[in-house]
Protein backbone atom coordinates (compact mmCIF):
# COMPACT_ATOMS: atom_id res chain seq x y z
CA UNK A 1 0.00 0.00 0.00
CA UNK A 2 1.36 3.26 -1.02
CA UNK A 3 1.04 7.17 0.42
CA UNK A 4 -0.43 8.90 -2.22
CA UNK A 5 -1.23 12.17 -2.03
CA UNK A 6 -2.77 14.60 -4.67
CA UNK A 7 -1.48 18.06 -5.06
CA UNK A 8 -3.26 20.80 -7.01
CA UNK A 9 -2.19 24.43 -7.69
CA UNK A 10 -4.96 26.75 -8.61
CA UNK A 11 -5.76 30.16 -9.23
CA UNK A 12 -9.07 31.81 -10.35
CA UNK A 13 -11.45 29.45 -10.38
CA UNK A 14 -12.55 28.97 -7.22
CA UNK A 15 -16.05 27.35 -8.72
CA UNK A 16 -14.58 25.17 -10.93
CA UNK A 17 -12.32 24.00 -8.34
CA UNK A 18 -14.67 22.70 -6.00
CA UNK A 19 -15.96 20.80 -8.83
CA UNK A 20 -13.35 19.11 -9.29
CA UNK A 21 -11.88 18.66 -5.82
CA UNK A 22 -15.57 17.13 -4.78
CA UNK A 23 -14.85 14.67 -7.56
CA UNK A 24 -12.10 13.36 -6.42
CA UNK A 25 -14.57 11.71 -3.49
CA UNK A 26 -15.65 9.14 -6.21
CA UNK A 27 -12.50 7.28 -6.60
CA UNK A 28 -12.31 3.69 -6.04
CA UNK A 29 -9.30 4.01 -3.77
CA UNK A 30 -9.70 7.25 -1.82
CA UNK A 31 -6.31 9.14 -1.69
CA UNK A 32 -4.27 9.78 1.36
CA UNK A 33 -4.50 13.08 1.62
CA UNK A 34 -5.25 16.35 -1.16
CA UNK A 35 -3.44 19.61 -0.90
CA UNK A 36 -4.32 22.64 -2.51
CA UNK A 37 -2.38 25.64 -3.15
CA UNK A 38 -3.01 29.10 -4.24
CA UNK A 39 -1.76 32.91 -4.12
CA UNK A 40 -5.03 33.85 -2.10
CA UNK A 41 -7.21 33.00 -0.10
CA UNK A 42 -10.19 34.05 -2.58
CA UNK A 43 -8.48 31.72 -5.25
CA UNK A 44 -9.89 28.62 -2.82
CA UNK A 45 -13.48 29.30 -2.64
CA UNK A 46 -15.47 26.65 -0.72
CA UNK A 47 -13.13 24.13 -1.78
CA UNK A 48 -12.24 23.31 2.30
CA UNK A 49 -15.81 22.28 3.06
CA UNK A 50 -15.22 19.29 0.52
CA UNK A 51 -16.16 15.95 1.24
CA UNK A 52 -11.97 14.66 1.21
CA UNK A 53 -11.35 17.80 3.52
CA UNK A 54 -8.09 19.00 2.07
CA UNK A 55 -5.33 20.81 3.15
CA UNK A 56 -5.26 24.21 2.25
CA UNK A 57 -1.84 26.51 1.44
CA UNK A 58 -0.82 29.93 0.30
CA UNK A 59 2.15 30.27 -1.93
CA UNK A 60 3.33 33.12 -4.11
CA UNK A 61 1.35 32.98 -7.66
CA UNK A 62 3.30 30.61 -10.32
CA UNK A 63 2.65 27.41 -10.70
CA UNK A 64 6.34 25.92 -10.39
CA UNK A 65 6.30 28.11 -6.93
CA UNK A 66 3.06 26.58 -5.85
CA UNK A 67 3.77 22.90 -6.64
CA UNK A 68 6.83 23.43 -5.48
CA UNK A 69 5.56 24.41 -1.91
CA UNK A 70 3.26 21.29 -2.14
CA UNK A 71 6.74 19.05 -2.52
CA UNK A 72 7.81 20.94 0.80
CA UNK A 73 4.98 20.48 2.74
CA UNK A 74 4.70 16.47 1.54
CA UNK A 75 7.97 15.77 2.50
CA UNK A 76 8.22 12.65 4.82
CA UNK A 77 4.75 12.32 4.30
CA UNK A 78 3.70 10.22 1.39
CA UNK A 79 5.24 8.16 -1.18
CA UNK A 80 3.84 9.39 -4.42
CA UNK A 81 2.09 12.85 -5.61
CA UNK A 82 0.03 13.17 -7.96
CA UNK A 83 0.08 16.67 -9.55
CA UNK A 84 -3.20 17.41 -10.99
CA UNK A 85 -4.71 20.61 -12.65
CA UNK A 86 -7.25 22.52 -11.12
CA UNK A 87 -9.55 21.35 -14.67
CA UNK A 88 -8.71 17.56 -14.52
CA UNK A 89 -11.33 14.91 -14.02
CA UNK A 90 -10.05 11.37 -13.33
CA UNK A 91 -11.66 8.43 -14.51
CA UNK A 92 -13.14 6.86 -11.37
CA UNK A 93 -10.21 4.28 -10.85
CA UNK A 94 -7.33 6.59 -11.85
CA UNK A 95 -6.03 6.16 -8.43
CA UNK A 96 -6.02 2.77 -7.89
CA UNK A 97 -4.43 2.25 -11.39
CA UNK A 98 -1.50 4.10 -10.05
CA UNK A 99 -0.89 2.49 -7.17
CA UNK A 100 -1.25 -0.77 -8.90
CA UNK A 101 1.03 0.27 -11.85
CA UNK A 102 3.96 1.28 -8.84
CA UNK A 103 3.56 -1.40 -7.10
CA UNK A 104 4.36 -3.61 -9.90
CA UNK A 105 7.80 -2.12 -10.91
CA UNK A 106 9.80 -0.32 -8.64
CA UNK A 107 11.77 1.14 -11.49
CA UNK A 108 8.88 3.12 -12.51
CA UNK A 109 9.43 6.65 -11.31
CA UNK A 110 6.58 8.61 -13.29
CA UNK A 111 3.08 7.93 -14.81
CA UNK A 112 0.69 10.16 -17.01
CA UNK A 113 -2.07 9.29 -18.24
CA UNK A 114 -3.62 8.75 -21.68
CA UNK A 115 -6.58 11.17 -22.00
CA UNK A 116 -10.12 9.87 -23.00
CA UNK A 117 -10.21 13.86 -24.38
CA UNK A 118 -8.09 16.99 -24.43
CA UNK A 119 -10.14 20.04 -24.25
CA UNK A 120 -7.08 22.23 -24.35
CA UNK A 121 -7.25 21.10 -28.44
CA UNK A 122 -11.56 21.20 -28.53
CA UNK A 123 -12.24 24.53 -26.90
CA UNK A 124 -13.12 23.09 -23.46
CA UNK A 125 -15.44 20.61 -22.00
CA UNK A 126 -18.10 20.91 -19.18
CA UNK A 127 -17.85 18.96 -15.90
CA UNK A 128 -20.76 16.59 -17.82
CA UNK A 129 -19.30 16.83 -20.45
CA UNK A 130 -16.33 15.08 -19.09
CA UNK A 131 -17.86 12.44 -17.22
CA UNK A 132 -20.22 11.64 -20.28
CA UNK A 133 -16.72 10.93 -22.02
CA UNK A 134 -15.44 9.02 -19.55
CA UNK A 135 -18.18 6.64 -19.04
CA UNK A 136 -18.31 5.99 -23.03
CA UNK A 137 -14.65 5.68 -23.87
CA UNK A 138 -12.28 5.24 -20.85
CA UNK A 139 -12.46 1.25 -21.19
CA UNK A 140 -11.76 0.84 -24.32
CA UNK A 141 -8.60 2.89 -23.95
CA UNK A 142 -4.90 0.39 -24.07
CA UNK A 143 -4.29 -0.42 -21.20
CA UNK A 144 -0.71 -1.13 -22.23
CA UNK A 145 2.23 0.20 -20.77
CA UNK A 146 4.30 3.03 -22.65
CA UNK A 147 7.56 4.31 -22.39
CA UNK A 148 7.32 8.22 -22.37
CA UNK A 149 10.47 10.54 -22.65
CA UNK A 150 8.50 12.91 -19.83
CA UNK A 151 5.20 13.51 -18.66
CA UNK A 152 2.24 15.36 -19.31
CA UNK A 153 2.10 18.38 -16.39
CA UNK A 154 -2.23 18.34 -15.95
CA UNK A 155 -1.87 15.36 -14.78
CA UNK A 156 1.06 13.62 -13.25
CA UNK A 157 2.46 11.40 -10.58
CA UNK A 158 5.92 10.81 -9.42
CA UNK A 159 7.50 8.49 -7.03
CA UNK A 160 9.05 10.54 -4.02
CA UNK A 161 11.91 8.68 -3.58
CA UNK A 162 13.27 8.82 -7.03
CA UNK A 163 12.15 12.59 -7.18
CA UNK A 164 14.26 13.42 -3.74
CA UNK A 165 15.82 16.84 -4.23
CA UNK A 166 13.57 17.65 -7.69
CA UNK A 167 11.94 20.60 -8.22
CA UNK A 168 9.97 22.91 -10.62
CA UNK A 169 12.28 25.51 -12.11
CA UNK A 170 10.74 28.57 -10.87
CA UNK A 171 12.33 30.81 -13.58
CA UNK A 172 9.32 29.43 -15.75
CA UNK A 173 6.97 31.97 -13.72
CA UNK A 174 3.25 32.16 -13.87
CA UNK A 175 1.60 29.60 -15.74
CA UNK A 176 5.43 27.49 -16.47
CA UNK A 177 4.67 26.92 -19.76
CA UNK A 178 6.92 23.20 -20.29
CA UNK A 179 7.67 23.19 -16.48
CA UNK A 180 6.23 19.37 -16.56
CA UNK A 181 8.97 18.18 -19.56
CA UNK A 182 12.09 20.28 -17.51
CA UNK A 183 11.26 18.81 -14.22
CA UNK A 184 10.15 14.72 -15.77
CA UNK A 185 13.19 14.90 -18.01
CA UNK A 186 15.18 15.12 -15.11
CA UNK A 187 13.26 12.60 -12.77
CA UNK A 188 13.73 10.04 -16.16
CA UNK A 189 17.16 10.15 -15.41
CA UNK A 190 16.29 8.01 -12.28
CA UNK A 191 13.80 5.64 -13.78
CA UNK A 192 11.33 4.86 -16.37
CA UNK A 193 8.35 7.41 -16.96
CA UNK A 194 5.35 5.45 -18.75
CA UNK A 195 1.63 6.58 -19.63
CA UNK A 196 -1.72 3.85 -19.82
CA UNK A 197 -4.62 3.95 -20.97
CA UNK A 198 -5.62 2.31 -17.52
CA UNK A 199 -4.46 5.98 -15.92
CA UNK A 200 -6.84 8.47 -17.48
CA UNK A 201 -9.59 11.47 -17.21
CA UNK A 202 -10.55 14.20 -19.20
CA UNK A 203 -8.77 17.37 -19.22
CA UNK A 204 -11.48 20.32 -19.42
CA UNK A 205 -8.74 22.91 -20.91
CA UNK A 206 -11.01 25.81 -18.73
CA UNK A 207 -10.13 28.92 -20.05
CA UNK A 208 -10.60 31.12 -16.53
CA UNK A 209 -7.46 31.92 -14.88
CA UNK A 210 -5.17 31.03 -17.61
CA UNK A 211 -2.32 33.07 -18.36
CA UNK A 212 -2.76 36.01 -21.49
CA UNK A 213 -2.05 35.69 -25.19
CA UNK A 214 1.06 37.56 -25.02
CA UNK A 215 2.36 36.12 -22.15
CA UNK A 216 2.08 32.83 -23.52
CA UNK A 217 3.58 33.37 -26.44
CA UNK A 218 6.92 34.78 -25.25
CA UNK A 219 7.08 31.62 -23.13
CA UNK A 220 6.51 29.68 -26.30
CA UNK A 221 9.80 30.34 -27.14
CA UNK A 222 11.38 31.61 -24.48
CA UNK A 223 10.76 29.15 -22.28
CA UNK A 224 12.66 26.87 -25.36
CA UNK A 225 15.49 28.39 -25.53
CA UNK A 226 16.14 28.49 -21.34
CA UNK A 227 15.09 24.74 -21.28
CA UNK A 228 17.33 24.10 -24.61
CA UNK A 229 20.42 26.18 -22.62
CA UNK A 230 19.75 23.92 -19.63
CA UNK A 231 19.66 20.38 -21.33
CA UNK A 232 16.44 19.28 -20.12
CA UNK A 233 14.32 18.88 -23.30
CA UNK A 234 15.04 17.10 -26.54
CA UNK A 235 15.90 19.02 -29.56
CA UNK A 236 14.07 17.20 -31.75
CA UNK A 237 11.28 18.40 -29.52
CA UNK A 238 11.73 21.83 -29.26
CA UNK A 239 12.28 22.16 -32.50
CA UNK A 240 8.81 20.70 -33.63
CA UNK A 241 6.63 22.54 -30.71
CA UNK A 242 8.60 26.20 -31.80
CA UNK A 243 7.96 25.77 -35.44
CA UNK A 244 4.49 24.41 -34.69
CA UNK A 245 3.05 27.37 -32.39
CA UNK A 246 4.55 29.80 -34.69
CA UNK A 247 2.86 29.21 -37.97
CA UNK A 248 -0.17 28.42 -35.82
CA UNK A 249 -0.32 31.64 -34.74
CA UNK A 250 0.79 33.46 -38.21
CA UNK A 251 -1.23 31.45 -40.07
CA UNK A 252 -4.44 31.84 -37.67
CA UNK A 253 -3.75 35.33 -36.27
CA UNK A 254 -6.18 37.15 -37.96
CA UNK A 255 -8.97 34.17 -38.40
CA UNK A 256 -8.63 33.07 -34.88
CA UNK A 257 -10.27 30.01 -32.99
CA UNK A 258 -13.21 31.37 -30.70
CA UNK A 259 -11.28 30.53 -27.38
CA UNK A 260 -7.62 31.35 -28.44
CA UNK A 261 -6.13 34.60 -28.90
CA UNK A 262 -3.57 33.82 -31.35
CA UNK A 263 -3.04 37.69 -32.53
CA UNK A 264 -1.61 38.32 -28.61
CA UNK A 265 0.53 34.76 -28.98
CA UNK A 266 2.21 36.19 -32.42
CA UNK A 267 2.85 39.90 -30.52
CA UNK A 268 4.54 37.13 -27.62
CA UNK A 269 6.40 35.29 -30.27
CA UNK A 270 7.53 38.47 -31.93
CA UNK A 271 9.04 40.04 -28.76
CA UNK A 272 10.74 36.98 -27.52
CA UNK A 273 12.07 36.73 -30.74
CA UNK A 274 13.78 39.93 -30.99
CA UNK A 275 15.06 39.77 -27.38
CA UNK A 276 16.80 36.30 -28.34
CA UNK A 277 18.34 38.10 -31.50
CA UNK A 278 19.52 40.83 -28.78
CA UNK A 279 20.70 38.67 -26.45
CA UNK A 280 18.15 39.48 -23.62
CA UNK A 281 15.83 37.05 -23.66
CA UNK A 282 14.29 35.25 -20.30
CA UNK A 283 11.21 33.59 -19.58
CA UNK A 284 10.78 35.80 -16.50
CA UNK A 285 9.58 38.49 -18.52
CA UNK A 286 6.26 38.11 -18.64
CA UNK A 287 5.78 38.96 -15.08
CA UNK A 288 6.48 42.62 -16.30
CA UNK A 289 4.42 42.35 -19.32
Amino acid sequence: MLRIHICIATVGRPALLRQTVDLIATQTRQPDGVIIVAPGEVDFGTAGESPVCPQLALSPRGLCRQRNHALDLLEGRCDVVLFLDDDFVMAPDYLAAIEGIFLADPAIVGITGNLVADGVRRGGFTIEQALALIARDAAGLDPALTARTALYGCNMALRLSQARGLRFDEALPLYGWMEDIDLTVRLARRGKLVSSGRVTGVHLGSRGGRTSGRRLGYSQVANLVYLLRKGTIPRWLARRLFWQNLAANLLRAAFPEPHIDRAGRLAGNMRALADWARGRIDPRKIEQM
